[in-house]
């Protein structure tokens, strides 16, 4: 239920911020929250940044 409430909650902002910006706010949204949530994983520990930053590098493979 906590996380059906939390898509909706989600949702509900981004059509809103869809309605008041366009397109253009709404994907800038999307971007910064995506940015957001990669840094607070990183920060939490839940993705460790020496093994993403290899796999961007292309140093290692992820599998």
């Amino acid at each position: 239920m906590r996380d059906t409430l939390v898509g909706a909650l989600i949702g509900a902002i981004l059509a809103v911020v869809a309605l008041q910006f366009g397109f253009w706010g709404f994907l800038l949204v999307v971007v910064f929250g995506l940015v957001g949530a990669l840094v607070a994983a990183i920060a939490s520990g839940r993705i460790d940044r020496a093994a993403l930053t290899d796999v961007l590098t292309g140093r290692r493979s992820s599998r």
